[in-house]
């Protein structure tokens, strides 16, 4: 399905969201976010997607972060509430999303790449959060996230300088799970998307859900002490069920995610 700023391919339980605005690097401008809005919109309403991939058009960008020739032209700027490409402020998507990097995510492309749950990074990716350079700051989560997953010191090492990190530095940071040649990065990103959809997908919603719900509470004990609505959910689900039998009838789980 193609809308005016991205792509939309949906294969199955699939959907592979491509940023198609390759003339300015699939730099993003307001129109765009709100686009990007309805999409993840959708894509968290509908029962049979279970896996996002979100990538860019073109060789050389997955994302440079905010459309400033947009700004400069005298682009009207609205503000998204679901923030940067419509998912940088979205607490509430239990669906796992993984980022395809396949080029440069500079700035508010890089708040893409980490508001996702995996990264799979082309060998030719480019990481860096430099708004400091530009008298301005990664306000789009890119200052919580990044400590979160790669710790506050190395972490500080890109924010405050700004740097620009490739891809291999950013699978030895911790986050880029896995880096690969350019002309393989859908087909590798794809197997993780395969791997995931194999599991039981309200598992995964109440992993993902848990998971980082737990990240509010500062000791381990206190957040397994929570009461997670997901968590219950899954007690009372059809997956429930149907893992067990299928295991103890030595065939595949035919999972309804419900």
């Amino acid at each position: 399905m193609d809308y005016e700023y991205s792509n939309v391919e949906k294969d199955g339980k699939l959907w592979v969201i491509t940023l198609n605005r390759p003339e300015r690097m699939n730099a993003l401008h307001s129109p765009a976010h709100f686009e990007l809005e309805e999409i993840f919109n959708e894509f968290s309403t509908d029962p049979d997607a279970w896996v996002a991939i979100i990538t860019g058009s073109g060789e050389r960008a997955f994302c440079a972060g905010n459309d400033l020739r947009y700004q400069a032209e005298g682009g009207k700027l609205e503000r998204n509430p679901m923030g940067f490409a419509g998912l940088t402020s979205r607490f509430d998507l239990k669906k796992p999303i993984i980022a395809a990097v396949n080029g440069v995510a500079m700035g508010g492309g890089f708040e893409i790449a980490l508001a996702c749950d995996l990264i799979i990074a082309s060998e030719n990716a480019r990481f860096a959060l430099p708004e400091p350079k530009v008298g301005l700051a990664a306000l789009a989560g890119g200052m919580h996230r990044l400590p979160r997953q790669i710790g506050m010191k190395r972490a500080m090492g890109m924010m405050l300088t700004g740097r620009t990190v490739e891809a291999q530095e950013g699978l030895s940071l911790g986050f880029v799970n896995e880096v690969v040649a350019h002309q393989d990065l859908m087909d590798s990103t794809k197997k993780w998307a395969e791997s995931i959809m194999e599991c039981s997908p309200t598992s995964v919603r109440t992993t993902k859900d848990v998971a980082m719900s737990g990240l509010s509470h500062a000791s381990v004990e206190t957040a397994m002490e929570q009461k997670y609505d997901s968590v219950l959910d899954l007690f009372k689900g059809e997956d429930f069920v149907e893992g067990p039998l299928a295991f103890s009838e030595k065939r595949k789980p035919n999972w309804t995610g419900k």
